[in-house]
This record gives structure tokens, C-alpha cells and sequence, in this order.
């Protein structure tokens, strides 16, 4: 190969990438559903509050029948561990609705 078809090939591949990366990326995910457990008044704490950190699919995939004690613990893990931003009032409603939904 000639140096000028060298050159030639390397602006070329600058012209391009440049091209490409002029272009702005956008990605937009899919909206989350909200899982069908969820989708009542009771849920609407849980959906508000929790999914501001996590997906639902994180809850609703917990096992089944752990008590109410699982899940009083589950939250507090997210407040001491996680540091999430959740009130003492609504820790226990959180806690409580996980309970009855999920046992």
C-alpha cells in the first residue's frame, strides 16, 4: 500500500467515527410494569417507595411464606444498609404490606 492511500484511509476513518459520535445516543427503557400483586391501593406504598430504588420484579421474586418478620427485616436492611430514604411510619406500612401480600 502507498502512503497516500495510507492517509488516505486513516482520514477517512476519522471522518467516520467523527460522523458517528456526532450523532447523540438515546436510550429510553421500557416502562416498568407494575406487577399485578401490586396494583391496588395497599401496593401503592410498596410501588412509590420502593421501586424509587429497585425494580418490583426484586420484591415479587422474594421467596414465599418467610412472615412478617422476613420482611420487617428486608426493610430495615434497605434503610441501615442501603441507606434508602424511607420514614419510620412508612418502613412499618412497607413492611406490613409485604407481609400480608407475600407472607
Amino acid at each position: 500500500m502507498r502512503k497516500g492511500s495510507i492517509a488516505l484511509a486513516a482520514s477517512a476513518t476519522l471522518v467516520l467515527c467523527g460522523a458517528v459520535a456526532a450523532r447523540p445516543l438515546t436510550f429510553s427503557p421500557p416502562a416498568e410494569a407494575v406487577p399485578a400483586v401490586l396494583v391496588d391501593s395497599e401496593g401503592e406504598i410498596v410501588v412509590n417507595i420502593c421501586s424509587t430504588c429497585h425494580s418490583l420484579e426484586y420484591i415479587v421474586t422474594q421467596p414465599r411464606g418467610k412472615g412478617a418478620q422476613f420482611w420487617k427485616d428486608s426493610v430495615a436492611k434497605m434503610i441501615n444498609v442501603y441507606k434508602a430514604p424511607i420514614a419510620p411510619a412508612d418502613a412499618d406500612a412497607i413492611a406490613a404490606v409485604l407481609a400480608r401480600k407475600f407472607g
